[in-house]
């Protein structure tokens, strides 16, 4: 049985990848501060602990190592100084773990390390405006949107302009964050390319599901058209490409068995305009009225769109995402208001 050492494995990501590796035929172990559900076996470890980290992973002694730990605190991640230590963090333990005898790493990059610059911005009277459908207009009243070109008719400028990101697409973050994950991935890649370590690099774009920590559009909207409570948001015109956090942690598992090597981007391949995912979500929640479209100002700088090509994805390492939006988004509120009922009825 192959062995997996998971870092994360009680994350938002990592306990699905821990349920789709075991589910794969993988002896996980978990590597961290929180044992994870479903692991084989458990080191307990912080893992900015360098004498800790070292010693969990000799005792693991795994073929295959997902990495997937990281700080996300939302809205502090971006910019925190805890970067650099997740990234000296991050070099030693994949030294670590490939001097432990280990064959087959997958570590955990983001869509924040890509150049944005150069995808076009949302024009002010189009990202200021209420849609028809605000003013009163039917749902399928909204403002047309040109098709996109079938994948791979695009050049790769064209590609970029609109927003749609192949693994190719330049790297130049905007943030500490995107800026320690692509330098992370770029010493990691010469690493493993001297000492003959099979390594992928899994560029995950905007994720959603049960389990979401506040400061997640998904959860936060859900739980406070819930409550009752308004919810003061841009227009929603910018288009995101969501996928169900299930997908994230299957696609992971699906990317660490293959042979794959090299960025391998993780999306649903289709982005959305935001205000149609909080539109849905006023609908299925009853409470449209409590959406404050145009509340909060969207900056200047923010991209159109922001879309993972999965071709790599799919046709690589033959993962396709089972989840569609609307299913995903009917689940977050249905296990929504299950939470409020339930506790409602607490004594």
């Amino acid at each position: 049985m192959r062995r997996v050492l998971v870092t994360g494995g009680a994350g938002f990501v990592g306990r699905h990848a821990v349920a789709a590796l075991a589910a794969r035929g993988f002896e996980v172990h978990g590597l961290g501060r929180t044992a994870p559900d479903g692991a084989h076996a458990f080191h307990a470890a912080d893992l900015l602990d360098p004498a800790q980290r070292r010693a969990a992973v000799q005792a693991a002694s795994a073929s295959h190592l997902l990495h997937l730990a990281w700080i996300t605190t939302p809205g502090r991640y971006w910019q925190a100084p805890d970067n650099l230590d997740w990234t000296a963090a991050s070099l030693d333990l994949v030294r670590m773990f490939r001097e432990a005898g280990g064959t087959r790493a997958v570590v955990a990059g983001t869509c924040a390390e890509y150049d944005w610059t150069g995808i076009e911005r949302l024009p002010r009277a189009e990202a200021d405006a209420p849609s028809p459908r605000a003013r009163g207009a039917g749902h399928d009243a909204g403002v047309a949107e040109a098709p996109s070109p079938p994948a791979g008719t695009e050049t790769a400028a064209e590609s970029l302009r609109s927003g749609r990101l192949t693994e190719a697409a330049p790297c130049h973050p905007a943030t500490l964050y995107g800026a320690a994950k692509d330098g992370l991935r770029r010493v990691l890649q010469a690493y493993a390319a001297g000492v003959g370590l099979s390594l992928a690099w899994g560029r995950l774009f905007y994720l959603y599901g049960p389990g979401e920590t506040p400061g997640r559009l998904v959860g936060d909207a859900a739980r406070a058209l819930l409550a009752g409570r308004q919810l003061a948001t841009s227009e929603g015109r910018q288009r995101r490409d969501f996928l169900h956090v299930i997908d994230a942690g299957a696609a992971f598992a699906a990317l660490i068995d293959s042979a794959v090597e090299g960025p391998v981007n993780i999306g649903s391949g289709e982005a959305v305009p935001v205000r149609d995912i909080l539109e849905t979500i006023g609908t299925l929640t009853g409470r449209p009225d409590l959406l404050d479209f145009g509340a909060r100002p969207l900056s200047p700088s923010e991209p159109a769109c922001i879309e993972a090509d999965i071709r790599r994805l799919a046709d690589e390492v033959g993962f396709r995402p089972r989840y569609g939006l609307a299913q995903g988004l009917a689940q977050i509120v249905a296990d929504g208001r299950a939470v409020l009922s339930t506790a409602a009825s607490a004594p």
